[in-house]
């Protein structure tokens, strides 16, 4: 394993456990107490508090915990959705090829951001829209990904003779199509995730995604900006904690795509 390995999953862990073990040391990101305004960092405290008083610990936590599961979440809903549509347009060919390019050429005429910015104006706050907007602007990344790769797979001689010896669609999909798939698509879910919570705090920090007072790493940027001369831990703490998440993924991201093109050369 690689140092750019290591140090993308070591990193990752240390974000995923802040996010998961937050809560039991920081159980309450919403508890406001005026009387501690900006109070400063302390042993129970290490970050202090905001402008409202609330642990800026717990909101740190909670914050990460949303950006990872919703990034989660729309990155495994757009690789099904894409690689399953990719995978019938391959298969089926005609007009149902015909009507998926067309629906992905319409979805990828729009800018990623400004599709999302159409869901989230929306969602007012609320998760599901928001959700359903991130995951649209990337199945298309998948579909052609798929669909592509699927086209030549689907003719090669070991897929026909798995169809001359009776087998069914999912024995091809999982003997023959995955394999070939997978590492591609867990380098596209990787750098996916990335673009996913750098979308979400996008929206955070103009506004219009997720809404006070839910901790949010954009949004707890917003909050923090008019405090930054008298506490700039406010406006650091996330600004750090999505800067080591992204740096996480991209290196994970670039490891997997060194060793898919090493491999690719090898075999050719």
């Amino acid at each position: 394993m690689s140092l750019s390995v290591k140090t993308g999953l070591g990193l990752l862990l240390l974000v995923v456990l802040f996010a998961l073990l937050g809560p039991v040391l920081w159980p309450d990101p919403a508890a406001q107490d005026l009387a501690q305004f900006l109070a400063d960092p302390s042993w129970q405290e290490p970050l202090g508090r905001d402008q409202m008083g609330r642990s800026l610990m717990a909101r740190l936590a909670a914050a990460t915990r949303l950006s990872l599961l919703l990034g989660l979440l729309c990155v495994i809903t757009a690789a099904l959705l894409g690689s399953l549509l990719g995978w019938l347009s391959a298969w089926r060919g005609g007009w149902v090829d015909g009507l998926l390019r067309s629906l992905a050429d319409g979805v990828l005429a729009l800018p990623g951001l400004l599709l999302v910015l159409l869901f989230s104006a929306m969602a007012q706050g609320g998760f599901a829209i928001l959700y359903l907007g991130l995951a649209m602007a990337q199945w298309v990344e998948y579909y052609r990904v798929v669909r592509a790769r699927s086209r030549g797979l689907l003719v090669s001689p070991q897929v026909e003779a798995s169809r001359l010896l009776g087998f069914g669609h999912a024995h091809v999909v999982r003997r023959h199509l995955w394999p070939e798939l997978a590492p591609q698509l867990l380098t596209m879910m990787a750098f996916g995730l990335a673009g996913a919570i750098l979308t979400l705090s996008t929206l955070g920090f103009v506004g219009v995604g997720i809404q006070p007072p839910t901790p949010e790493l954009g949004l707890m940027m917003t909050e923090a900006l008019p405090h930054y001369q008298e506490a700039p831990r406010l406006l650091l703490a996330p600004i750090l904690v999505m800067g080591l998440m992204l740096l996480a993924l991209v290196l994970l991201h670039q490891t997997r795509g060194l060793d898919m093109s090493s491999s690719q050369g090898a075999t050719s």
